[in-house]
């Protein structure tokens, strides 16, 4: 890996999401080449028409309401580009990445990852000042 960077979410890169506050088992689904799990309390969350979950501990420490279903992240990231292909775990499942994606933390010491396609990536975070 290279050298691991804080970012800071693009102010204009709000999401849609809804909290799964139902009492349920939730459920598994197929996404980023493994078997994600959602779970009741979780969020759904509808990235720029890329949909998926975040789990809901994760999702109440690092986003904040902008309007009614509207959201956008507060918390910082750390990130490092992937200079071999692999897979990372995350909360929900694992998430497989290629040469060039970024591999995101949620915490500075590297818990709670997560990879990003390069182009999505740079589209949605800049540096921290």
């Amino acid at each position: 890996m290279s050298e691991r960077v804080k970012y800071v979410k693009r102010a204009n890169q709000s999401v849609v999401a809804v909290q799964l506050a139902l009492e349920t088992v939730g459920f598994t689904y197929q996404k980023w080449g493994g078997i994600q799990r959602c779970k009741a309390g979780d969020w759904i969350v509808n990235n720029n028409g890329d949909v998926y979950t975040v789990d809901g501990d994760t999702f109440a420490r690092t986003y904040r309401a902008t309007g009614p279903g509207t959201y956008v992240k507060t918390a910082p990231v750390w990130a490092e580009v992937a200079v071999t292909p692999g897979e990372v775990q995350t909360k929900e499942g694992t998430t497989q990445y290629q040469v060039g994606d970024y591999i995101v933390y949620n915490e500075a010491g590297g818990g709670d990852a997560y990879a990003v396609a390069r182009d999505e990536f740079e589209r949605m975070y800049k540096l921290a000042d």
